[in-house]
């Protein structure tokens, strides 16, 4: 790796520091160039090391601003990282949009921020900052405007900008039914066996029975954080979380050691609906979380789909209120991708199975649904419900009778237990 004057990236001289060697913009990392490269290691995104100063800006300000924050991201679109970074790192007058004491909230945030501990941090866990412009940022986001993430830590060896391209969200309910994990996993499964990557949360419910079910087939699973990733949350996932990040990929937008809180799970849920083509709910009821990464995806564009339940359970009640505006009802993971993926991925035709008197030829089956349900008739009237001649209806009486349908009692015929069986399989339980 080389510095901008072609000599090896350790030795180039930082045009940007003092004469102490610390950065004017960020004093207490006291950071060179090629100090920073060492100490990002893996955690420069895709391989690629963007300019120093401008990578620190980004881990300082997401440890500064919250996730989502149009007015930061505006701040960032029309003012450029550095300069915002420079602002709230010297405090004096307010930027545009926020009040004092919110300013004064920020700038004392800055004042505890370390951009530099926060990749050392990254770079102990696995993790590494993928910020836009590099290779492995996925373009998608872009689609969330201001409220674009600044970066996003990743742990996992795969390019997340390569997995999002063919992704789908499986999300839903924590405290959901045997139906509804069950639906999850076997969904998640067959997105997988597919060449899906199957996206979620990460939480109890739902978003455990995705992740498991793709793991499960052998495939591809991303789980979103609404917390650090080198903290799993919730604590009962360690195991899960850890292995997605051994197979898969586990990313968020908040800094090393940062814990979730309620509304980072609301604004965590922005990032799933913009990085997939589609976003599945399986079981959320009115006041499911899912449901507000469902209305992020249509907002987006990208498809919203529902997995019907009973009409009558409450954790169903979210997902037939989707349904019922312009959701699509999906029931198995060909239907998703019928939806998510390439022209001519359709699902196979649907349909009943194939009785035994399916397989009759048209004239025989009119003979025998001639037939009375209870007690016989006569070649005459079989002849007459059929609309044909009695001898033509002699002849398809005997050959139901050799193949067990029909049994003759004197000058009547009347159906066999075998045929009751087919007739009432043909004409359902009702």
């Amino acid at each position: 790796m080389s510095g901008d004057g072609g000599q090896p990236a350790g030795t180039a001289p930082n045009r940007d520091a003092g004469p102490t060697g610390s950065d004017p913009l960020f004093p207490d990392a006291a950071v060179s160039l090629g100090d920073l490269e060492r100490a990002e290691g893996a955690a420069v995104a895709g391989g690629e090391v963007p300019r120093d100063r401008e990578l620190q800006a980004r881990v300082f300000l997401a440890r500064v601003l919250e996730p989502g924050d149009e007015t930061g991201g505006r701040w960032v679109r029309e003012r450029g990282v550095l300069e915002v970074a420079r602002r709230l790192r010297e405090g004096g007058r307010a930027l545009p949009g926020v009040s004092e004491k919110r300013w004064a909230g920020l700038c004392a945030r800055a004042g505890r921020a370390d951009p530099r501990r926060d990749l050392a941090v990254a770079r102990s866990a696995g993790a590494r900052f993928v910020v836009p412009g590099t290779a492995e940022w996925p373009g998608q986001l872009d689609d969330l405007g201001d409220a674009r993430p600044l970066g996003l830590w990743v742990r996992g060896g795969p390019s997340l900008r390569m997995w999002a391209l063919r992704s789908v969200a499986v999300v839903g309910a924590r405290a959901c039914t045997e139906y509804g994990a069950h639906m999850a996993a076997t969904l998640a499964a067959g997105l997988a066996e597919r060449g899906w990557v199957v996206v979620s949360g990460g939480a109890y419910g739902i978003d455990g029975a995705a992740h498991r079910g793709a793991l499960g087939a052998g495939g591809a699973t991303a789980a979103v954080l609404a917390c650090g990733v080198d903290r799993p949350y919730p604590p009962g996932h360690t195991a899960l979380i850890n292995r997605i990040a051994e197979q898969g990929l586990v990313v968020g937008e908040l800094p090393p050691g940062d814990h979730p809180t309620p509304s980072r799970f609301i604004l965590r849920n922005r990032v799933i609906a913009a990085l997939t083509r589609g976003t599945v709910v399986v079981e959320a009821a009115y006041r499911s979380g899912s449901l507000v990464t469902a209305r992020a995806a249509r907002r987006l564009g990208r498809h919203v789909m529902g997995v019907p339940g009973p009409a009558t359970s409450a954790l169903s009640a979210g997902v037939h209120e989707l349904l019922r505006g312009d959701a699509v009802l999906v029931g198995d993971a060909a239907e998703v991708v019928e939806l998510v993926g390439d022209m001519g991925e359709l699902p196979p035709e649907r349909r009943g199975p194939v009785l035994p008197t399916d397989l009759l030829e048209p004239r025989t089956r009119h003979a025998l649904a001639g037939l009375p349900g209870r007690g016989t008739a006569t070649a005459a009237e079989v002849a007459q419900q059929a609309q044909t001649t009695e001898d033509d209806a002699i002849a398809r009486l005997y050959e139901l009778r050799a193949l067990g349908y029909v049994e003759r009692h004197g000058d009547g015929w009347k159906l066999t237990r075998q045929a009751m069986i087919s007739v009432r399989g043909g004409r359902g339980p009702c």
